[in-house]
């Protein structure tokens, strides 16, 4: 993958961080380009990270084997229909980044023929710890699937799934997920200093904790409910508080909440579809 040449359509905190994975995995900055129309962020980019920049989106896909867009989904459409003419001449790659726009969209915008990859990453991408999910059309190839897969595995973990409709329950679990791990962490900070801890204490007691748990998830071969029996000695502290969670659903909660995020991840796309 080093010596395939990459372009990022929009240079934000998502395409930033990506970059940043690339080179750390050994991608050579001169191999990297990066459009915006906001030149101040193209001088941070070439700066501190030393690609190509350019304001011209042409010029960007004119250099590059593959082009990562990267821009807001509310400007997805205008972006991809003003370069569908060279994406088509080049055959290029496109991997979107853009969430709640789907591979039939982005078809009728750029070609019907165009290799596309569809890719549901997380913030911590931007601490190079994300998880990323995707899905490819038709016509894109075992390779170009391959290099899909290493660019976003620069920044993380990176899963296929065999229909794109998986991508609107990826969104509920892992794209909006870090957010339900804030407001555990928030309501235990809460909890925490109403017990008389101090602010600073309890938050770095929970970060620290949610820190290790996860830790421990990811090292071990055992499942969530196993780890957590583990260490839920009978009659103790923790029983205690696991039974007071079910007693107040929290399970069931959980899938209420997934769903509805599912649900609203299919309502944003439809309006999409029918543009």
């Amino acid at each position: 993958m080093n010596t395939q040449k990459i372009g990022f359509i929009g240079g934000g905190n998502m395409a930033s961080s990506l970059i940043s994975g690339l080179i750390a995995s050994g991608h050579s900055p001169q191999q990297l380009w990066v459009s915006d129309i906001n030149a101040e962020s193209l001088n941070v980019l070439a700066d501190t990270l030393h690609v190509n920049t350019s304001i011209h989106n042409e010029e960007v896909i004119n250099a590059v084997d593959v082009v990562v867009l990267a821009v807001k989904p509310q400007i997805m459409s205008a972006v991809a229909i003003a370069v569908a003419p060279l994406i088509q001449q080049k055959k290029s790659l496109v991997v979107s980044i853009a969430a709640g726009i789907s591979q039939t969209s982005l078809s009728q915008w750029l070609g019907a023929d165009t290799a596309i990859v569809r890719c549901m990453p997380n913030t911590p991408a931007l601490v190079l710890t994300g998880a990323t999910a995707l899905h490819a059309n038709a016509q894109v190839s075992v390779e170009q699937q391959d290099l899909a897969e290493n660019i976003m595995r620069s920044v993380g973990i990176a899963l296929w799934v065999d229909e794109e409709s998986e991508l609107d329950a990826v969104t509920a679990v892992s794209g909006s997920g870090p957010a339900y791990y804030f407001l555990l962490m928030e309501a235990m900070e809460k909890a925490a200093v109403a017990l008389g801890l101090k602010e600073d204490t309890a938050r770095l007691l929970v970060q620290q904790t949610a820190l290790g748990a996860a830790k421990i998830a990811l090292e071990s071969s055992e499942s969530p409910e196993q780890l957590r029996k583990r260490v839920t000695s009978p009659g103790g502290t923790t029983q205690r508080a696991i039974e007071t969670f079910e007693q107040g659903g929290f399970t069931e909660l959980v899938l209420k909440a997934l769903t509805s995020a599912r649900d609203r991840s299919i309502e944003m796309s439809k309006p999409t579809e029918n543009s």
